[in-house]
């Protein structure tokens, strides 16, 4: 009875081992796939705008649908667009892998609707020659009144301390970011819990969040990023340009060269080239309009240069109404934007840039129409009649003659045959056919001499 209650143990025993090193062995390759998730990597710099909202987005569910451990956000802004700040932020809140915000590298600034955006992110770090702050909330469309300032800055008070307290970092602090656009170094920012880390670079960075603890939908998870492969995830082509659209700079040069193709291809029609390109610039300027906050005013001044532009091509005033485009375009250009914000703002330097070259190109364009105008009674049936010519046939009774180096088609006009390169004297039109005489000295008089000479 002992002896069997022994084996019966020592089997269960074995059992048991055997249960166990089965279950280190299934954890193991798990175990091990954990460690080597990469980390991935976005790099965002410039304003926050919908095409930057896009790229956080698209990188977020890219991240989580091939297993990355993490995403940083490699953050150098100045701000951007209130809109596209809360959009990026709700991204980041309903995560499914931890999100880090890292301001990098040094110079870099995470301020105004970036100090949000750190605010918000699972882990926050910065690198040492960076700054964060200035979070006082930016009135896109100009003068508000002071009740509406209050309700503004009151609302972004609320929602980043929210963020804060959410993520147990300074509330205080942010708030004092908002109301009084108080700014930190990297070191004050880690001293005040305003970030997590202050990293030089990332191995640094990936080493400091080995094996940090954080919260995701109730569940804790564990950060083993030491030596972790790092994934770089680049923005699309799309998002690129569209990105580059939305600078005011670019919106207003793309404006500028859709004038121009316009106003060239109305005053020398032809294929069309200008026109269309033209047309394509206005309407990829229009995309970057609609994400700045636009002056009606200022825009209004602008289509009553062009309108001017246009009316001195027809009118050919001798460019009285082309001064007034560009008194026009140049007040229109100053004020089209309207925000106080400066990354918002159109350069002063391409406005006046901008201006000059406008005033170059319609002045030649509208000296060379007027010219044109002063020129156009010598052509045509008037400009032909008494024209001094060459036959370059016999006209007997048709032949062929030259008159301003072009060569046309000719019926003597009294029924008299003209010798070759003898002079004659164009008197009438028939449709396409001169109707001429021969020119003799001292008869009627020339309007052009030229083409006179015997070939």
């Amino acid at each position: 009875m002992d002896n069997s209650d022994g084996i019966t143990i020592m089997k269960k025993k074995s059992l048991l081992l055997a249960f166990l090193i089965a279950l280190v062995m299934v954890a193991l390759p798990s175990f091990s796939a954990a460690e080597s998730r990469p980390v991935q990597v976005i790099q965002v710099e410039g304003v926050i705008n919908p095409p930057v909202y896009m790229f956080i987005s698209e990188a977020i569910d890219r991240a989580e649908r091939e297993g990355a451990q993490a995403l940083i956000i490699q953050l150098d802004t100045p701000g951007g667009l209130d809109t596209s700040m809360r959009s990026i932020i709700r991204e980041i809140l309903d995560s499914q892998i931890p999100i880090v915000v890292y301001v990098y590298p040094d110079g870099s600034r995470a301020t105004s609707a970036g100090v949000f955006i750190t605010m918000a992110a699972h882990v926050a770090a910065m690198a040492p020659a960076t700054s964060i702050g200035a979070a006082h909330p930016v009135a896109l469309q100009g003068e508000i009144s002071d009740e509406m300032k209050q309700k503004i800055v009151n609302d972004a008070v609320a929602y980043i301390r929210n963020l804060a307290e959410k993520r147990g970092r300074n509330a205080a602090w942010a708030e004092e970011a908002v109301r009084e656009s108080s700014s930190l170094t990297a070191s004050q920012a880690v001293e005040k819990e305003v970030i997590d880390y202050v990293a030089k670079d990332y191995p640094d960075l990936l080493a400091q969040l080995d094996g940090r603890k954080v919260v995701l939908d109730g569940r804790e998870i564990v950060l083993s990023t030491k030596g972790a492969e790092v994934t770089p995830r680049e923005m699309s082509f799309r998002l690129r340009l569209l990105h580059i659209l939305s600078d005011p700079n670019i919106a207003y040069l793309l404006l500028m060269i859709g004038i121009y193709g316009i106003i060239y291809e109305f005053a020398n029609p032809g294929l069309g080239f200008a026109g269309i390109a033209g047309v394509i610039s206005i309407i990829l300027a229009l995309y970057s309009l609609h994400t700045l906050p636009v002056n009606i005013a200022g825009l209004a001044l602008i289509v009553l240069a062009i309108i001017l532009f246009i009316a001195d091509i027809i009118a050919a005033t001798g460019g009285i109404l082309t001064a007034g485009g560009i008194a026009s375009m140049l007040l229109g250009s100053l004020i089209l934007i309207d925000s106080p914000a400066p990354y918002l703002r159109i350069a002063p330097g391409l406005i006046i840039g901008t201006a000059l070259t406008t005033a170059g190109f319609f002045t030649f364009a509208v000296r060379a129409v007027y010219k044109a105008h002063k020129e156009k009674s010598t052509t045509g049936i008037e400009g032909m009649l008494g024209q001094i010519g060459v036959a370059r046939t016999e006209v007997n009774p048709r032949g062929q003659v030259s008159v301003r180096g072009e060569l046309w088609s000719a019926e003597a006009l009294d029924g008299h045959k003209i010798e070759k390169h003898s002079r004659i004297i164009v008197q009438s039109m028939k449709g396409l056919v001169l109707r001429v005489k021969k020119y003799e000295e001292g008869g009627a008089p020339a309007k052009d001499r030229g083409g006179s000479d015997k070939s």
